[in-house]
């Protein structure tokens, strides 16, 4: 009887751990890999990777933390970021930490919810989901006072620099006097932190690809409790901060009464 093969994340830890030591020396703060060695570990390890090996080092820039063995190597106050460093190119950095997760005490803003039955039937993940939720709900003009239209899912593109990029939604929208905007959105799950590297990522997209029309990065994450928490995020110093927070639940119209919509209005 054949042994049973590792599940996908030990795999993926395994590979990523070969790949950091072949390169790192204690006091190195950056380097860069190819995605070639993804392969060739794999190879050496006896172990299967996905037919999109880009996947392994994709589940690390975005979805899910650095083994402990990499961390242990991270100064006080320091982490690991791997970022794009051109075609099948990247680059492990060493960046102050930073880490950005919903405010449990800010206030949650009541709206009446607008998301057709249909699309809670056929969302295919919490990502799909949450992107349908924020655009048939408009919380993007609510949270920034704009008239925004969806411009395009999933949007993949090449940016010096970085090479081959995907934003999970960008909208494109318009103020009272005028000025255009360029809204790239980042989707996260309750369990997923939110990216660092994808957000300086869709700021360095919009610079490139829309000149001169003003970049606001946003990313929304489900909380517990059905709440739908947005960040303004922007580029500071070479960190990314937080320009704005809100947190959002969307109820039935009959749940919001007057005095909770006299308390909005007073606030």
């Amino acid at each position: 009887m054949n042994a049973a093969r590792p599940r996908a994340e030990n795999r993926y830890v395994a590979i990523i751990e070969k790949i950091f030591f072949a390169h790192w020396k204690k006091g190195m703060g950056e380097f860069e890999f190819g995605r070639s060695e993804i392969e060739e570990w794999a190879d050496k390890l006896k172990i299967d990777v996905p037919d999109n090996v880009g996947d392994v080092i994709y589940s690390f820039r975005m979805r899910r933390p650095l083994p402990n063995s990499i961390r242990a190597t991270e100064a006080k106050g320091m982490q690991w970021h791997i970022r794009l460093a051109g075609r099948s190119r990247y680059r492990f950095k060493l960046a102050k930490e930073n880490r950005i997760v919903p405010r449990p005490e800010l206030v949650t803003i009541k709206v009446p919810d607008a998301t057709p039955e249909l699309i809670g039937s056929y969302a295919l993940d919490d990502e799909q989901a949450l992107l349908a939720i924020v655009r048939y709900n408009r919380l993007i003009d609510i949270f920034l006072g704009l008239t925004t239209y969806s411009l395009q899912n999933h949007l993949r593109t090449t940016v010096k620099g970085f090479g081959q990029i995907e934003i999970d939604e960008l909208y494109v929208g318009i103020d009272t006097h005028g000025c255009h905007y360029v809204i790239p959105v980042q989707a996260k799950g309750g369990n997923d932190q939110i990216s660092i590297v994808q957000t300086e990522q869709d700021i360095m997209t919009c610079e490139e690809k829309f000149p001169g029309v003003k970049c606001r990065a946003i990313s929304v994450q489900f909380m517990a409790g059905g709440i739908i928490a947005l960040f303004e995020l922007t580029i500071e110093s070479d960190e990314v901060k937080v320009v704005e927070e809100r947190h959002y639940k969307l109820v039935p119209a009959d749940d919001l009464d007057k005095d909770t919509i006299r308390a909005y209005r007073a606030r």
